[in-house]
């Protein structure tokens, strides 16, 4: 049998190396190399001898299992977000802005899930116990029943979890946790694997569901080794915008439950509250029409919603125009300008462009695609749209305009909101939904010509 191979890991960027050096071929950073530990000897290639394991148990696929129980929080957006409540022996991982809110939702679900009958342990080791407890006074929570502990050496806390044996754990955050058995600083690549590994696998064996926050790079990833996301059951994502009082919390995995799908929250001074209508949260409360301004019906996760897309074209007095956007794809901007430009022939040269999503929401959909050259063609030749209307559907750099799914639960919530017309491409299944004056188009030339009068 081969001799294991020892490698040398970076402890800031996880970049592996076959002898140690001073300084990181990846990162560039000083005296970050460590040795990692190789494997054991697994079975001999015979499968006889001292190296044999346990025969596993094999199941067809038509063997039936019981779905995994629930504990609802009584919060209907993050029960939303989980795919109906917490499931036992379950790994989740929330990541967020510094300062965005994760502390203040993890408090408040805690003594949520600890009003609704389960034993709950918060570990926090970035403040102190008497902060934690300053929070929850100061969000009514003071007396939730639920436990409370400052510590950052996991051995202590997995010891004293074994002890106890709650049905929740919080440990705020996996970047502050320290394992005696990893020679490195905590936070990094190295011990944020080592840690994770552990309570993931605590939690297996011992049915507790555990909640882990995690730091974010500059890019807004989860900081430390992408293994963690992959360790995990669920990963969250807490965004929003300082200067909005909204807050998203949206699932990008989810074993449990479909992934994409958000919760909207509002930050008040009481902390957090659920926006149970976040469509008409995320529109101007203007009735009247306004030039720049385009109402895009969206889907984000299993929820239509409804949003305001916002456009200012200006001419600018720089060589180069500028191109700024808040809340979308900005390639995906200069793609649609250019279709604009070469298919339908209305140039943006020599004009400053900025465009923006009103609430801090960030669209990845290319649904949007009609909505934001809508807004861009009403910002330019300064003529609002029709009044009540909501827009959707995906350009093509042929200036086709593509047809999207769930068109009919798209139209109901534009509905449900008041909205009377909906322009979309041709092809969309809009089911037997009534009531509504439906535009269809079938690429850009014919919607510049029916909604601006040229064409």
């Amino acid at each position: 049998m081969a001799k294991p191979i020892t490698q040398f890991i970076c402890g800031q960027c996880g970049t592996v190396h076959k002898k140690w050096i001073g300084r990181c071929d990846g990162c560039g950073e000083w005296n970050t190399i460590v040795e990692e530990a190789p494997l054991s000897a697994g079975p001999a290639k015979s499968g006889l001898g001292a190296g044999k394991g346990r025969k596993m148990a094999l199941m067809d696929l038509a063997s039936q299992e019981a779905p995994p129980p629930r504990h609802p929080s009584g919060l209907a957006e993050l029960d939303r977000v989980l795919g109906g409540g917490l499931v036992p022996a379950s790994a989740l991982l929330l990541g967020g802005d510094p300062g965005i809110g994760k502390s203040t939702l993890l408090l408040q679900a805690a003594a949520s899930f600890a009003a609704k009958g389960l034993s709950v342990v918060y570990v926090s080791g970035e403040e102190a116990s008497a902060q934690v407890r300053m929070r929850a006074q100061r969000l009514g929570l003071g007396a939730a029943p639920m436990a409370l502990a400052a510590e950052t050496n996991l051995r202590d806390i997995l010891t004293t979890l074994d002890e106890t044996r709650p049905d929740l754990v919080i440990i705020d955050s996996i970047q502050t946790m320290w394992l005696d058995t990893v020679d490195s600083a905590p936070g990094s690549v190295s011990q944020v694997r080592a840690a994770a590994h552990e309570l993931v696998t605590f939690a297996k064996r011992r049915g507790v569901s555990v909640i882990l926050v995690g730091h974010v790079t500059k890019d807004g990833q989860i900081a430390g080794p992408r293994v963690v996301e992959h360790m995990v059951d669920c990963v969250l994502y807490f965004e929003g915008e300082r200067g909005h009082q909204f807050r998203i919390l949206r699932s990008v995995k989810n074993r449990f439950g479909p992934a994409g799908e958000i919760g909207v929250f509002e930050m008040t001074g009481a902390g957090l509250s659920e926006v149970a209508n976040p469509s008409a949260l995320f529109l101007s409360e203007n009735e009247t029409a306004s030039p720049g301004s385009a109402v895009f019906a969206g889907i984000e996760g299993t929820r239509p919603v409804l949003v305001e897309i916002q456009a200012l074209v200006a001419p600018s007095p720089l060589g180069q125009p500028r191109r700024a956007v808040v809340g979308w794809d900005s390639a995906r901007l200069a793609m649609i300008l250019a279709v604009l430009e070469a298919r339908v022939g209305i140039a943006f040269a020599g004009l400053d462009v900025y465009l923006n999503i009103a609430g801090g929401l960030r669209i990845s959909e290319p649904a949007a695609d009609l909505a934001v050259a809508a807004a861009l063609l009403s910002a330019r030749e300064d003529a609002a749209l029709p009044q009540g209307a909501v827009i959707f559907g995906e350009l093509s750099l042929s200036g086709a305009l593509r047809p999207v799914a769930q068109a009919e639960n798209r139209l109901k919530e534009a509905q449900k909101l008041g909205f009377s017309t909906v322009i979309a491409p041709e092809g969309c299944n809009f089911g037997s939904v009534g009531g509504v004056k439906l535009m269809q188009m079938a690429d850009m030339t014919r919607f510049v010509g029916d909604i601006f009068g040229a064409g």
